[in-house]
């Protein structure tokens, strides 16, 4: 079957989608741009910023198209065909994903752009806003455990690596540039892009000549001595003001992402592939590993992501300039994320099985698709490949620093530390757990890892549209789009997670016991899950017997 029709074919969907149900849902929260938005209101220049629609589509994008649409429908479609991922990515962004990104921005705008946690804490209880806050904690863990193991895994790549390096820093740099040039030098946002976006394709170009590797003397494991460096990053990242890196960063990198998104479409239309991997393979991968449930979690963010409802809640609700614009944000923004995966999973397509290029790892597979693509428009290979390679650490990276902050933000929440002292101590405590399972882990953390990241990103998803769910009842509107996704991505994920903790059980009965991170802690998610869904059970049933009066947030 030609590439090119698989295209068309989800491009229209999506785009039906974008107008009937992303319009049917922007009614039913109805959306008015009279109202003022907690960013207008607050405007502290830190958190609060009002921000140009243009801008913050472009950071939100930036800041939710990580590792999870690339590395999650390459792995699914390695392992179980390519219609089983493609046909979860369409109908899960569509129903499950991309409402869930929608209904977590307003909802959060609603509750003073306060983050789901907060919500789950106004329409449940203390005790359930504990427990969310815990989920929430141990997923954002797991997120900074997989994405930094994967930039720096990215760095010390044979042949491109040292040379992606030298391009993110130089892109970090020119980020913040960028940033002077908007908010201290006052330069229009035309000129300050025209700037930036040829000193962005230099970098591109320039980086493989200044190739930039840890010396062996001082890091005699180069991957591990990135996974620190990255991770102080993100500690800077995390305690500077927006304006100063985060929104820079976030309006290149969107930029940057488009640029990956255009050269993928131009090689699924003008390539002249066809799906030559097979379409379906068998309802268990070579490891025996069952289709159900493990093609959900594996494709994780491809099609829905609970991390993204922390980006929505914590970081774009704040910044949201107008109601009417949660909509080209939430919805609009999941969607394209969607056609990244799409973009993703026909790099493993375009090859028969077992061919080489198929038996690199995620990052090269789906670097060397892309670079194949851009080479159609006579960029050379190696010009090409760094262009691809770079396109993965930037998903990655502008993940990251979005994943910290809101680590601190909900440190902050809990404690009321407040002030530098709270912003640089939340955000130590944030990186303390990420480092100690990246210095102690021998194999790749990234592959260890990314199972119960997976798993648990999908359940936070599950559980953020409990909450919304909950509010929805109580705020006498009908809450089924949000309910029926949760069930079915709630049940995926408890099914998962069951997996990964029984043969551990089964070892523990038959022998000495042995403490292993991932069951222990799929055990602990298991178990919030279960205490989350009686809250939730108690709380309707009393709002239900007490006929309470529709909250102020129901608007």
């Amino acid at each position: 079957m030609s590439i090119l029709t698989i295209a068309l074919i989800v491009i229209a969907l999506f785009s039906i989608a974008y107008r009937l149900y992303g319009r049917f849902l922007r009614q039913e929260f109805k959306l008015d741009n009279r109202q003022p938005t907690p960013a207008s209101i607050v405007n502290d220049g830190v958190d609060y910023v009002p921000t140009r629609l243009p801008i913050l589509l472009a950071q939100h994008f930036s800041s939710i198209a990580a590792a999870g649409p690339i590395v999650g429908p390459i792995l699914a479609g390695l392992w179980f065909g390519w219609l089983p991922a493609l046909l979860w990515i369409i109908f899960g962004n569509i129903f499950i994903g991309a409402m869930h990104d929608f209904a977590n921005l307003t909802a959060s705008l609603r509750h003073k752009a306060r983050s789901i946690a907060e919500v789950v804490k106004e329409n449940m209880s203390q005790r359930a806003y504990l427990l969310f806050l815990l989920f929430i904690w141990l997923s954002l863990v797991y997120v900074i455990v997989a994405f930094t193991d994967l930039t720096a895994s990215t760095f010390v790549s044979a042949e491109y690596g040292a040379g992606v390096a030298s391009s993110s820093f130089l892109y970090l740099l020119l980020s913040i540039f960028l940033g002077l040039a908007l908010t201290r030098w006052q330069w229009p946002l035309g000129r300050a892009t025209a700037v930036a976006l040829p000193l962005l394709l230099l970098i591109i170009w320039g980086g493989q000549a200044i190739p930039l590797s840890l010396p062996a003397s001082i890091f005699s494991n180069p991957t591990k001595g990135w996974d620190v460096i990255i991770l102080v990053y993100c500690f800077f990242a995390s305690i500077l003001p927006l304006w100063v890196l985060l929104q820079p960063r976030g309006y290149l990198g969107g930029y940057f992402l488009y640029a990956a998104l255009g050269v993928g479409m131009i090689g699924l239309f003008f390539g002249g592939y066809t799906a030559e991997y097979p379409a379906f393979i068998g309802f268990h991968n070579a490891k025996g590993a069952p289709l159900f449930p493990i093609l959900f979690i594996t494709v994780a963010c491809g099609a829905c992501s609970g991390f993204h409802g922390l980006v929505c809640s914590g970081t774009t609700s704040k910044q949201l300039a107008k109601e009417e614009d949660a909509g080209p944000v939430g919805y609009g923004g999941m969607l394209l994320e969607g056609l990244v995966a799409v973009i993703a999973l026909a790099t493993v397509m375009m090859f028969p099985a077992g061919d080489a290029a198929l038996k690199k790892g995620p990052t090269e597979i789906y670097a060397g698709g892309l670079a194949r693509f851009a080479n159609l428009l006579g960029i050379p290979m190696e010009v090409a490949m760094s262009f691809g390679l770079l396109a993965f650490a930037t998903f990655v990276y502008d993940t990251l620093d979005v994943a910290t902050r809101l680590g601190r933000y909900i440190l902050q929440e809990l404690t009321g530390w407040e002030g530098s002292a709270g912003r640089i101590g939340a955000t130590l405590a944030t990186l303390a757990l990420p480092l100690f399972f990246l210095m102690t882990t021998q194999e790749a953390a990234y592959l260890k890892f990314w199972p119960i990241f997976g798993a648990s990103n999908q359940l936070l998803a599950a559980l953020s549209l409990l909450g919304i769910s909950v509010w929805l009842i109580k705020s006498g509107k009908n809450p089924l789009y949000a309910l029926l996704p949760m069930l079915f991505v709630l049940t995926m994920t408890l099914w998962s997670l069951g997996l990964f903790v029984a043969p551990w059980l089964q070892g523990w009965t038959a022998g000495p016991f042995q403490i292993e991170a991932i069951p222990i802690v799929a055990l602990i998610l298991i178990a919030i899950t279960l205490l989350l869904l009686i809250e939730a059970y108690q709380t309707v049933a009393r709002h239900k017997s007490a006929g309470k009066p529709v909250p102020s947030s129901a608007r």
